[in-house]
């Protein structure tokens, strides 16, 4: 007898100590293991984990019906995003038992060196039995009652490599860690993989690195809208229990205000240079503020004149506070814009607060663009001419918070644009408001009018004195 006559039965690829196929299903049900998986999840883990819940939402954002559900996960340092990958993958798998999914890492190395041990130790503490390979590529296929699921691990940077495959969902690691352009390219290839199976889906989890593709995807209503997308967002203190003691306050004092923001909420931040307006909070200036304002009351229309890109934000006085109910963004030129204006509120007062450059020149060369607003009856409160911009910025700031702690803006949720721009538009490496990403248009057109209706300077401005100040 050789020595292979002393060894035990079984598959030459089964590592030691793994269960077997048999121990498996006298082990429970599937069920069973997800409820087990689900027990050890902190709750935003569990947020994510609870995919049937997430493809009703996705769903909800519109979309076609046939599209596959696109799921957004920003975590913060420590919040336990691994381990909730390797979960979402085991349910997955055991939702398309029979089929492939797929785990995209930034690079192979991060594959073979992140992704597979930990995942097999995973594996290994809930007792699934699989079969792990390492060559030609890493994979793991894990053994279902009802049928094998192999899930690949595959660099997203190799985008090009994936022909061929079917798969029935895919997980996306680290996305922001790549270039943007390479980011956007291995994502529609990806999608366009995921054609088979039972549950489909596709997760991308990354911690938020300024406003990079994981945000341009996920992070806007507007990417959002008219797409089956989610986005959800993990905390690193709804993971303190397994992290070292003093690792949250080590964070804290470390980092700037924006930088915990960013690596403890999961909350996407401009981690280059600082905000225009940072001391805009959504929580303290967006709420459903005046949906239907009296009709005997003037809107106040704040306007930046662009061509083929007009702006306008739409806005009531409460006392000493502007509170901006509606906005109108890309109209081609200034007539398109009047009328847009006219047909929302017939019969309106409308007093205007544009740019004042628009009594030099106009967007269509016939008229100047005050002359055009004049003829839809839209009253011109402008200067002779504008602030300067550092002028406009900070009663713009003031009247978000001043020293005081009196807020006298608020923003309707409608005003998605405004509280985007708000939030995105940066000082430039000249430390001037950047221009170049689009985020200047709205929130000049608010300054416009902040500076007229809140700016001390003009509190009677618009109001009949007879006396106009330049």
């Amino acid at each position: 007898m050789t020595i292979f006559g002393h060894i035990e039965k079984g598959s030459i690829l089964q590592r030691v100590g793994q269960s077997d196929s048999s121990a498996w299903l006298n082990a429970g049900s599937i069920d069973n293991l997800l409820e087990r998986i689900a027990a050890t999840l902190n709750p935003g883990q569990l947020s994510a984990f609870e995919v049937e819940r997430l493809s009703a939402i996705a769903t909800s954002q519109g979309g076609s019906p046939n599209s596959i559900p696109e799921i957004g996960i920003s975590a913060g340092y420590g919040s336990g995003k691994t381990y909730c990958a390797h979960a979402v993958a085991v349910k997955l798998a055991a939702l398309n038992q029979g089929f492939v999914g797929c785990v995209m890492e930034p690079t192979s190395d991060m594959v073979r060196r992140i992704w597979a041990p930990k995942f097999q130790d995973f594996l290994d503490s809930f007792g699934i039995p699989y079969t792990p390979r390492v060559a030609p590529y890493v994979s793991h296929t894990l053994h279902f009652p009802d049928g094998d699921s192999t899930i690949l691990g595959l660099s997203f940077e190799n985008y090009q490599r994936i022909v061929g495959d079917d798969w029935a969902f895919a997980i996306i690691d680290e996305v922001d860690t790549a270039k943007a352009s390479i980011a956007q390219r291995a994502y529609d290839k990806i999608l366009g993989r995921i054609r088979v199976g039972n549950f489909n889906q596709l997760h991308c989890y990354s911690t938020p690195e300024g406003f990079g593709f994981h945000y341009q995807t996920f992070g806007t209503d507007a990417a959002r809208e008219g797409k089956r997308r989610a986005l959800l967002r993990m905390k690193t203190a709804d993971n303190a229990h397994n992290l070292r003691p003093g690792f949250v306050d080590d964070l804290l004092s470390r980092y700037t205000h924006e930088q915990c923001r960013a690596y403890l909420e999961g909350i996407y931040q401009n981690l280059t240079t600082g905000t225009v307006y940072d001391r805009f909070d959504r929580a303290k200036h967006v709420s459903d503020v005046d949906d239907d304002p009296r009709a005997e009351e003037p809107l106040r229309i704040g306007i930046d004149f662009n061509v083929a890109n007009m702006n306008a934000v739409v806005a009531i006085r409460r006392g000493n506070a502007l509170h901006f109910i509606d906005e109108i963004s890309g109209a081609h030129d200034t007539d398109a814009l009047a009328q847009e204006i006219c047909s929302r509120y017939p019969g309106r007062t409308l007093y205007g607060y544009p740019d004042a450059s628009g009594g030099n020149r106009s967007t269509n060369a016939t008229k100047t663009d005050l002359e055009i607003l004049a003829s839809y009856n839209i009253r011109n409160q402008s200067p002779k001419s504008n602030p300067r911009v550092a002028d406009r910025i900070s009663a713009f700031q003031s009247a978000l918070e001043n020293g005081k702690a009196e807020i006298k803006i608020q923003i309707n949720p409608r005003c998605k644009k405004l509280i985007e721009c708000l939030e995105l538009q940066a000082y430039n490496e000249r430390q001037e408001p950047d221009k170049e990403s689009g985020h200047d248009h709205m929130n000049d057109a608010a300054g416009y009018l902040v500076w007229r209706e809140l700016n001390p300077l003009h509190a009677r401005a618009g109001r009949g004195t007879g006396i106009r100040l330049y």
